[in-house]
């Protein structure tokens, strides 16, 4: 069998080269050539005369003259989803899984990420839909070992050991499973590249033929992705742009709780997370995740808060803590984990200036407890707020939570969908809010009291008077 012909192009701006060379001569990018299968080109009916004419060929020779309906005279429905049981898992696709859609599943090594897709084949197995566990990294015994250690029964389960794409798709196609999982997608390699599997022309020819198969088929097929060392999926940035919806699978490997946090997401929103603890038998689906970030709270500490996060459409309630000690050296620490340094160094400047805390002589440790991060600005009254009873050594009352944006001229700022943050935060059994002045609800939800306040010398005087 003849290979395809093989061309290599610059990821930077697109130029194309016969042979691989280090520098691009277009954009001048340094090694930034990858392999790539050439496309046949096939000669257009009616060239021969254009060119006897003398003219130039016309924008749309050597294609055909496609029919392009109206939106309103396309039909069909949006076709059922299959749901796999954990509820969690479920909620971040946004409903369960959709045929003939791509899922890319990202995560650290050892996170659980091969543990939860053969949890997720396993359980439609049992539901009647035929399943397809394809493994690149681990032998068939390696992987009935596993599955030896599940809660579900995952010996009716179809296995293959194998790295070639062409003879994976093959099988799927004889097979026809209605779920295939590829574990992973640096370890596949298709004969038309001759690149080593894992580089940047395998992944992205691999990841573009196996979602042509999910189309063509509807076949749902799930993806494993390595992650570099600053976090991402290893492999290009097309990758992610290639499959219908991206899971990143984060926690931390001394804890036992996972969070699945989708990123994007063409069938359901992205931003969702679904947070499962990790037993001896496999993972299992935590249904109140902020009851799992505040069961170990100690009222008495100081330096602790509570705010409200949003992680897509659910409210979580997460601990700030934080720690003002004396410098041991020179120059104070600032350690921040879960949250950006930048932002926490913001803060202290908002509060030595407006409220008069001093910290230049103290070292600042924060963390957000439980392996959560905390990205948007609705956490910073909390963490004001954490870092102010460090400094006195105060504690904080147990029951109140901590909703606001810290301007840098000390002013409280409102946050959005505050009523259904203060809902989860009733739910949990706090009793008083410190929200924004303008932001306070016209309505808030019963069993908690909202109290305004405008800058942040105003909470504190609320607070520790």
């Amino acid at each position: 069998m003849a290979k395809s012909k093989t061309v290599y192009r610059c990821t930077e701006c697109g130029a194309e080269y016969s042979k691989w060379q280090g520098r691009c001569e277009t954009c001048g990018e340094w090694n930034s050539l990858v392999e790539e299968v050439a496309a046949p080109k096939v000669a257009a009916k009616g060239a021969g005369s254009a060119r006897r004419m003398g003219g130039s060929a016309s924008l749309g020779e050597g294609g055909s003259v496609a029919v392009a309906p109206r939106l309103r005279d396309v039909s069909g429905s949006e076709r059922e989803r299959w749901t796999t049981g954990l509820d969690e898992f479920d909620f971040v696709l946004g409903g369960g899984i959709v045929p003939g859609s791509m899922v890319l599943v990202g995560g650290e090594p050892g996170i659980g990420k091969s543990t939860l897709l053969l949890q997720i084949a396993a359980r439609l197995q049992q539901t009647g839909r035929n399943t397809l566990y394809v493994s690149g990294e681990e032998s068939p015994l390696q992987v009935k070992l596993r599955a030896d250690r599940l809660d579900e029964p995952a010996g009716d389960v179809a296995l293959l050991s194998e790295t070639l794409l062409e003879t994976m798709i093959a099988t799927g196609t004889a097979s026809a499973p209605d779920l295939m999982i590829v574990d992973s997608i640096q370890t596949v390699f298709t004969q038309d590249l001759e690149g080593a599997p894992g580089n940047v022309g395998q992944v992205r020819e691999c990841a573009a033929r196996l979602m042509r198969f999910a189309k063509e088929t509807g076949t749902a097929t799930f993806v494993v992705g390595h992650v570099t060392k600053g976090g991402g999926i290893a492999g290009p940035k097309t990758l992610e742009h290639i499959v219908d919806t991206v899971l990143y699978f984060e926690g931390e490997s001394t804890l036992d709780h996972r969070v699945l946090r989708a990123t994007k997401n063409r069938f359901g929103s992205v931003d969702e997370i679904g947070v499962f603890r990790m037993t001896q038998g496999g993972l299992l689906a935590v249904e109140n995740p902020s009851e799992l970030f505040m069961g170990d709270r100690h009222d008495a500490a100081s330096g602790s808060a509570v705010t409200a996060l949003l992680e897509g459409t659910r409210p979580v309630l997460v601990e700030i803590q934080a720690l003002a000690a004396k410098a041991g050296y020179g120059t104070p620490q600032r350690v921040a984990t879960g949250y950006d340094g930048r932002r926490l160094a913001l803060l202290l400047a908002v509060l030595d200036k407006r409220a008069g805390l001093n910290f230049s002589q103290l070292d600042v440790f924060l963390n957000v407890v439980g392996g959560m991060r905390l990205q948007e600005p609705a956490g910073d009254l909390a963490v004001a707020a954490a870092l102010a009873s460090s400094l006195y050594d105060r504690a904080l009352p147990r029951e109140a939570v901590f909703l606001g944006e810290v301007g840098l001229g000390g002013e409280i700022r409102p946050v959005s969908q505050t009523e259904r943050r203060l809902a989860e935060a009733a739910k949990m059994g706090m009793t008083v809010a410190y929200v924004a002045e303008r932001g306070v609800p016209k309505r808030p939800p019963a069993g908690i009291r909202a109290v305004g306040v405008r800058t942040v010398r105003d909470l504190f005087e609320r607070v520790f008077s």
